[in-house]
């Protein structure tokens, strides 16, 4: 299936393992698209304007001009997106049903598992001000688990499915902070091995480059980010 893009599809972004997802996705599709930096950091992401399309106050999400019946289409939620991308071109989504189950169940295993393990291990260990010892070690043990079940998922195998696909680009992102997350990569080596082929991928490399210049502070140590990250509550 050959599907043109004439208009750009606008990206609300910002350089995550969330956001990195989409913009490698787009890359890797070379569909044209414009960059619409949501500073996460600074509360871009509760603007009124934003909420209309990502009513979870979160990025990554779209705007795709040629949607559905030519009409305009807004998704939220990364693993929707890469869905929604992966039809629409007929690439790294395998139409075949048994290989689409096996794409689909690691992109859920991301998405459900270990992503939000990740980002505790992060949070506890990292950014939280006081240091809880049980939290570390429950997120710390949790995230050495999943990346042990990446391990032998990987053995033998080149990639997460039967081929490249969104599932690969899903997981990238949040396994190259292995070090910060306190994780030997060593003890992984499939792992190591399958980080070092997506990272020499050409489009990947630059989906991980957008707006790697926007983010010039660190989360760990800017204060009045945290804040905003997380001190928010329902309204």
């Amino acid at each position: 299936m050959s599907v043109t893009q004439s208009q750009p599809i606008e990206l609300h972004y910002w350089p995550t393992p969330n956001g990195f997802k989409i913009s490698i996705m787009l890359e890797e599709l070379g569909v044209p698209y414009d960059l619409k930096l949501v500073d996460i950091g600074k509360g871009d992401q509760f603007k009124p304007e934003f909420l209309k399309i990502a009513p979870n106050n979160r990025m990554p999400a779209i705007v795709d001009p040629e949607g559905p019946g030519g009409a305009p289409i807004s998704i939220f939620e990364s693993g929707a997106i890469l869905q929604y991308l992966g039809r629409k071109f007929g690439r790294f989504y395998p139409t075949d049903e048994r290989k689409r189950v096996a794409v689909e169940e690691w992109l859920m295993w991301q998405m459900g598992g270990f992503g939000p393990m990740l980002g505790q291990n992060h949070h506890f260990a990292v950014y939280a001000p006081e240091k809880i010892p049980y939290a570390i070690k429950r997120y710390r043990d949790e995230t050495h688990r999943l990346y042990g079940v990446l391990n032998r998922r990987l053995e033998g195998r080149e990639f997460v499915a039967d081929e490249y696909s969104i599932a690969d680009m899903a997981i990238i992102g949040w396994s190259r902070g292995h070090e910060r997350q306190g994780m030997d990569i060593a003890e992984f080596p499939n792992v190591k091995r399958w980080i070092d082929t997506m990272v020499a991928r050409p489009a990947v490399q630059r989906g991980l480059d957008v707006g790697k210049d926007a983010r010039k502070s660190d989360l760990a140590t800017d204060k009045d980010a945290q804040k905003v990250l997380f001190g928010q509550r329902a309204s």
